[in-house]
């Protein structure tokens, strides 16, 4: 191992003058360089961008995985593949889990049962919510997660180290001003007195060995001076040219310690200023993040009217449309999907044939004409008033109960209701259907 003693000497030196400049300056006795406006400016701008995409990091984590710590141990596994630098597998998604839960349980159910053939076919489309999931995920990880974790452990890094080295720089510069503010005081108090012995401890740092000694005096050319008085002006000769130089090689460091200021004051600016860019690249980033939600949320809009439709096509005894029929009361009316007729009949209200579309008034429907089937009968509760839209639909108000059954080629998201001698076609969203 190589010791230097002298280096490690000198190092600390350095350290504890920078410690005491540090110290006066907090508490007011020294003096500090301000750095100038414009650099100002983009420090606390590096910071604010730091801070913020620091917070948006960590929460973006939170909504990709909103459970770090389960019982998959997601964050663990990955903190270890990323250590080893290795590819982390694809993980299946609860979605997905789900999904194979219920095919599973169909299984064992019976695939031939009502109950065992449904769960089969929302098992498989909780499947693919499930790898929608996983897609969305991998997609916001690689161009959005990425970036951001790049430009905290790799560019800000970078800045944060420039601008401790500009700290010290800065350090440097001041106390350099100050041993020469001190210097010169010292010259001119030395000038004045005439007698004033240089300490140079309070200029400089390190101990020097002064040692002043009178000229020879010629003999021949002194013989009107006293010996006493030659030797204390030849002394305080000395102390003039000594406090000379001294104050000669401070201003000679000053310099030197203002031209690496000024460098390191160059290079933190170019690096804060490209704070720009990093945020130009942030942008894109959170388009594609967006557009990988679109995506995301879109399939899964798909999929689920995919599902309705394919569980409403089933025998409405077998497969009651439930899960969109027991909203509560309290939530806002929903419109109907849909106002379609029975076979051959004109569908009611609107009929739209482009964007400059009238009115045109529904083809009449003889719903007095529908008989009611023999079995399948089911009484069902109003969840909100609904207004007939023609003469075949049903005015509904809340919470009233009334009697409905379906017919063969009707729209499922409709069925016939019968009030008393009033019969119409009401729409399943406004009904809970009671057993």
């Amino acid at each position: 191992m190589d010791f230097n003693l002298k280096k490690l000497t000198s190092d600390a030196g350095v350290f504890f003058t920078r410690a005491v400049q540090f110290t006066e300056e907090k508490l007011g006795s020294a003096e500090k360089t301000e750095l100038d406006a414009h650099l100002e400016n983009l420090i606390a701008r590096a910071d604010c961008t730091k801070n913020w995409t620091e917070k948006i990091f960590r929460q973006t984590e939170v909504l990709l995985q909103p459970n770090p710590i389960d019982h998959t141990g997601a964050r663990i596994e990955e903190f270890f593949y990323e250590k080893l630098d290795k590819k982390i597998p694809s993980r299946i998604t609860n979605g997905e889990l789900l999904g194979q839960y219920m095919m599973d349980a169909a299984k064992d159910f019976g695939p031939g049962t009502p109950y065992g053939s449904t769960l089969i076919t929302v098992g498989e489309y909780q499947k693919r919510l499930g790898g929608a999931e996983r897609e969305f995920l991998q997609t916001s990880a690689i161009n959005f997660l990425t970036p951001l974790r790049n430009f905290l452990e790799g560019d800000w890094r970078t800045i944060s180290k420039e601008r401790r080295l500009l700290e010290n720089r800065r350090l440097d510069l001041d106390i350099c001003k100050a041993r020469v503010k001190k210097a010169k005081q010292a010259e001119a108090k030395a000038a004045c007195e005439g007698d004033a012995a240089p300490d140079f401890q309070e200029t400089r740092p390190r101990n020097y060995v002064l040692s002043a000694s009178a000229s020879a005096l010629s003999s021949g050319g002194w013989d009107s001076w006293d010996l006493e008085e030659s030797k204390e002006m030849a002394n305080v000769l000395d102390q003039r040219k000594l406090w000379s130089e001294e104050v000669d090689k401070a201003e000679q460091e000053l310099r030197v310690a203002q031209t690496e200021f000024d460098r390191q004051a160059e290079v933190t600016r170019l690096l804060l200023e490209g704070i720009s860019s990093t945020h130009v690249n942030h942008l894109r980033c959170l388009h594609e993040f967006v557009e990988a939600q679109v995506t995301y949320y879109a399939q899964c809009h798909q999929y689920m009217q995919e599902l309705q439709k394919e569980l409403s096509s089933a025998n409405s005894d077998t497969y009651p449309n439930s899960f969109s029929s027991n909203a509560h009361p309290s939530t806002t009316c929903p419109s109907p999907v849909s106002s379609s007729t029975l076979p051959g009949a004109a569908p009611p209200g609107l009929i739209t044939s482009g964007p400059n579309s009238t009115r045109e008034p529904a083809g009449p429907l003889k719903i007095q004409d529908v008989q009611p089937p023999a079995t399948g009968h089911r009484k069902a509760k109003v969840l909100y008033d609904y207004d007939a839209h023609d003469a075949s639909e049903l005015s509904l108000l809340a919470d009233e109960l009334i009697t409905v059954y379906t017919v063969p080629g009707m729209d499922p998201d409709w069925l016939v209701g019968e009030r008393g001698n009033q019969k119409g076609k009401v729409p399943v969203t406004y009904l809970e259907l009671l057993s």
